[in-house]
């Protein structure tokens, strides 16, 4: 199972851990850790590489496990940004996690 955990401080976002494969199919053919990764590398792309803000991100492909955390400071408009981004993420992987319920769990953490 894949599990996604959504870290906060109060409403804040502050990133997530992705973690595990979800066992719908063997890899190279699982749709559900192809929805996850893609989705992970998305926001990855569009926070550090379009926005410019210089996101933690860790991978372990021996772990598949990917871990992202966010600045600690950042402008209004960055921080409304990453918030809608990171939000719009959970609401996603949580219909995932409705359609898929045995392969994919959605967490939050604080």
């Amino acid at each position: 199972m894949t599990t996604v955990t959504f870290h906060t401080q109060g409403s804040r976002i502050t990133g997530f851990d992705a973690a595990g494969h979800s066992g719908y199919a063997e890899e190279g053919g699982d749709i559900v850790c192809a929805a996850v990764t893609s989705t992970v590398r998305l926001i990855a792309c569009v926070l550090n590489d379009v926005m410019g803000l210089c996101a933690a991100v860790k991978v372990s492909e021996a772990s598949a496990r990917i871990s992202l955390r966010l600045p600690g400071s950042l402008s209004q408009t960055a921080e409304s940004t990453c918030q809608t981004l990171l939000t719009g993420m959970m609401v996603y992987l949580t219909e995932l996690h409705g359609e898929y319920p045995d392969f994919i769990e959605v967490l939050e953490a604080e």
